[in-house]
């Protein structure tokens, strides 16, 4: 059985008031296809089939728009009938799906991550949880990973002190039962309330990758996208 994918695409995308009005974040247009495309794109080129997306503000308009499949992906939507948070939605959407490991994907953010070599990692290593990481000059607006080798051993929170450092690149893989396990229904941060609080207590490592990275949730590096995706 393949790994099933979750997406978390239920962003408003406050930041990017200014370049894009009334539609969720991850379908704002970059070289004029909605950023999801691209995720959804990555995707198609590893054993992925199934997607969960996890939606909530603006759902309809991604669902008008892609349907239930792309290319060879199964597109299924779980709706937040009321925010839950980056660590509710993903729970919500790790319900629905049937495969012992989840890929779970930002809806915000791209990084070209070899999915396949990034799955196997984590479920040959016995991961409880994997988190591909990305090195930056400045870690300041995302919060530094601190490692012992491959192993996650804390975060860091945003700070203008920070400089070069590992970050987190929004794809994880979990182990589905593990999570369900330590966590409850209801809003909470993936971030906070998952990830840190299960430092030392699972095995928690990290996947360094060269891969482009973007995280469209600011103009500047919403602009950087299109420039980048428009070659």
């Amino acid at each position: 059985m393949s790994t099933h994918a979750i997406i978390l695409a239920g962003g408003m995308g406050t930041r990017l008031k200014s370049v894009i009005t009334d539609i969720p974040k991850p379908m704002a247009p970059v070289a004029n296809k909605p950023f999801l495309t691209y995720l959804l794109n990555q995707l198609c080129s590893f054993d992925i089939t199934e997607v969960k997306l996890s939606v909530g503000y603006k759902h309809e308009v991604i669902e008008s728009y892609f349907g239930t499949k792309y290319k060879h992906l199964n597109l299924d939507y779980i709706i937040e009938k009321e925010p839950l948070g980056t660590g509710g939605g993903i729970r919500l959407a790790a319900e629905a799906c049937t495969s012992e490991t989840l890929l779970i994907c930002n809806g915000d953010t791209y990084f070209d991550v070899n999915i396949d070599q990034f799955v196997i990692e984590h479920i040959q290593n016995k991961n409880g949880m994997t988190i591909a990481l990305k090195q930056m000059d400045r870690v300041n607006r995302y919060g530094m990973v601190e490692l012992n080798q491959s192993e996650i051993i804390g975060f860091s929170e945003k700070s203008e002190a920070l400089k070069t450092g590992w970050i987190n690149g929004g794809i994880y893989a979990l182990n589905k039962a593990l999570f369900l396990n330590n966590t409850q229904a209801g809003n909470f941060s993936m971030e906070v309330d998952f990830m840190e609080k299960m430092v030392g207590q699972i095995k928690l490592e990290g996947f360094k990758s060269d891969g482009y990275f973007i995280d469209i949730g600011i103009p500047d590096d919403y602009h950087k996208a299109n420039t980048y995706f428009g070659k």
